[in-house]
Parts: structure tokens; sequence; C-alpha cells
């Protein structure tokens, strides 16, 4: 008797409970599209964790003002370098989730599980990608004096001279210093690595021939190669404007495959609404005809990707920089 009590009670607490659970069902797509309706409600802070000048802050401040003309609120570029991108990395991983605090970060970004043992977040599951933002060719320069006029004869003298030619990077786990790792693994030659604390440095050092080859960003190298004090023997991909410069790929190594990208990550559990609205305008921004120009002009390209294209780009260099790593025997530190 007392079941047939109870029957009535749990059947009423059940029908209750699926109507709760199905209007929240058709509530929770009210609250993303709100959401993403009144984004954004304050200022942008697009966090580069690096210095200024490079293609990340380039790209942000060519972003940032058309987004303000757009939505009316400020997007301040924020440069917040340190421990190699880590330590404005970190500030964004654990930003609020609401999309008001984004990352633009480079390829290097990707470089980070390889040469770095413990890091504060996760470079794949602490963030929301958004999309690519810019695409520039990294430039294989030798200083003049080294009398090497191709990429087959630097490949002919660093086999020649097993251990004897210096290669320098922007520091341990950069992207200029992958983009050299690679041509290195794919030639088969034994060059010794040189850490330095930025492009400036070891472009110094190159021209002064102090190291034999480095591979920065084609823009960092575009302007001292056109008054001579560098050679450039080849890009990481074809460039407009730099028909004349054969890539890698061209001179021999096929499967040389790297870029230096710039992109912008939101938070991890950032809601879908906010990315797809961010991802939206600044695509259409990208593919502006004054903007696709000006970024041509510092050798990059500006071909938006959609939030999943750029997280496959993230994760597959991920796996290339730890092989590559493993290969070169770089351990974390």
């Amino acid at each position: 008797m007392l079941n047939d009590r109870i029957r009535p009670l749990c059947a009423a607490a059940l029908s209750f409970a699926t109507r709760v659970v199905f209007g929240a069902c058709l509530v929770l797509p009210t609250w993303a599209a709100d959401s993403a309706a009144d984004f954004p409600r304050r200022p942008i802070r697009i966090v580069v964790p690096f210095q200024t000048g490079g293609l990340p802050d380039l790209t942000a401040r060519l972003i940032g003002p058309k987004l303000f003309d757009l939505w009316k609120q400020p997007v301040v570029v924020e440069n917040r370098p340190g421990a190699g991108g880590i330590l404005g990395t970190d500030i964004v991983a654990k930003a609020s989730p609401d999309g008001h605090t984004l990352l633009m970060p480079t390829s290097g970004h990707a470089a980070l599980p390889a040469v770095t043992a413990k890091l504060p977040f996760d470079p794949l599951k602490d963030f929301a990608p958004i999309t690519m933002t810019a695409n520039g060719a990294y430039a294989l320069v030798v200083p003049p004096s080294l009398g090497v006029k191709s990429v087959k004869e630097l490949i002919a003298l660093a086999k020649a001279k097993p251990g004897q030619l210096n290669f320098g990077s922007a520091g341990t786990g950069s992207g200029t210093h992958f983009a050299a790792e690679l041509f290195r693994d794919l030639a088969k030659i034994d060059a010794v690595h040189v850490a330095y604390k930025g492009i400036p440095d070891a472009l110094t050092d190159t021209m002064s021939g102090r190291i034999q080859f480095f591979m920065p960003p084609l823009v960092s190298a575009a302007q001292l190669a056109k008054d001579g004090r560098l050679l450039v023997l080849a890009v990481s991909q074809r460039v407009p404007g730099y028909e004349d410069i054969p890539t890698l790929a061209d001179s021999g190594l096929q499967g040389y495959q790297w870029s230096g990208w710039s992109g912008l990550l939101a938070p991890a559990k950032t809601p879908r609404a906010i990315i797809n609205k961010l991802h939206d305008e600044v695509a259409r921004i990208l593919i502006l005809p004054e903007v696709k120009q000006r970024m041509a002009a510092l050798g990059a390209d500006t071909t938006p990707t959609t939030p999943e294209e750029f997280g496959k780009l993230i994760a597959d260099q991920i796996r290339l920089t730890t092989s590559l790593a493993r290969r070169a025997g770089i351990k974390p530190q």
C-alpha cells in the first residue's frame, strides 16, 4: 500500500525534473546568444607575449583600431615579454573566459612543450583557437663574407666542416630555432646552435660573421639584404613580391614546411558564440585590401582560418617540434 502512495509522487517528481531539464535545454542557446549579442561589454585586451615590433605585435596593432571602429570599445595591445613567451601566455590562460582578454602568439607557442619541462598551462587544452592572423616566411640568411651563394653551397660547406659552422636563433625553442633545426635536419648537416636573447642580436652576429647562418622572419632581414649586409639564400615558403628568391623546397629540401604564423587565442571555455563573433569580424578585417597589402609588404599573408583549422595547425606543429627536439637532442628545461 505504501508503494501505491509513493508511485504517483515519484512519477510527478520525474515529470517535473524532465520539464526542468527540457526547459534548460531551451534556455541555454538563448544565454549563449545573449553573451555574444552584447559582446564586447568593455575594452578588449590583446596580450602579445613578446616585445614590440614583431609580426604578432604589428598584426595586433593593425587589427585593434578596426575592431574599435566596429564595436566602439577600446582594443588595448599589451606587450608582456618574458620566459620565451610563457609569461604573457600564462596571463591569458588564467584570464576570465569571456572574450575580453586574448592572446596573439607565434609559432613558438607550439614549440613550448618541446623545450619546457613544466609549463604553467597546456598550449592546446587551456586555449580556444579563433583564427590564424598572419603567415610569414622565414629567410635562410648568411653573411656575404661566408662566400656561399646558394643553399646547395651552404650544405656542402657544412658537410666539409662538420660541427664547425654555427647557426643562431632568437632563443631556444623560438620559431627561428626550429626553422633552422628543420633545415639542419633535412639537410643532414652537423652545426652548432647559438641562442641569443632576440632577433636583433642574432642578426648583428650574422652580419659580422660570428655565426654562419640564421633563419629570421623575412620581414626582419629584408632591408638588411637590400643594403647588402646579409645574403638571403632561400625562404621557407613562396612570398609575393619576392619571387626571385627560391624556397627551401625548390633548393632541394623536399618536405620543408615551416611558417611564422601569428594568431588569436582565447582562454579555454570561452563561449563558442563569442569565439564565432571574434572570428567573423577579425576574418573580415584580415581580407580587407589595405590590410593584405600592408602585411604583404612585410612578407606575410593574412588569409584567415577557421578555429578548427587553426587548432589543427597548432597541434601539428607541437608534434613536429617535439619530434625535431628529440632528434636534435634538445631536452626540456
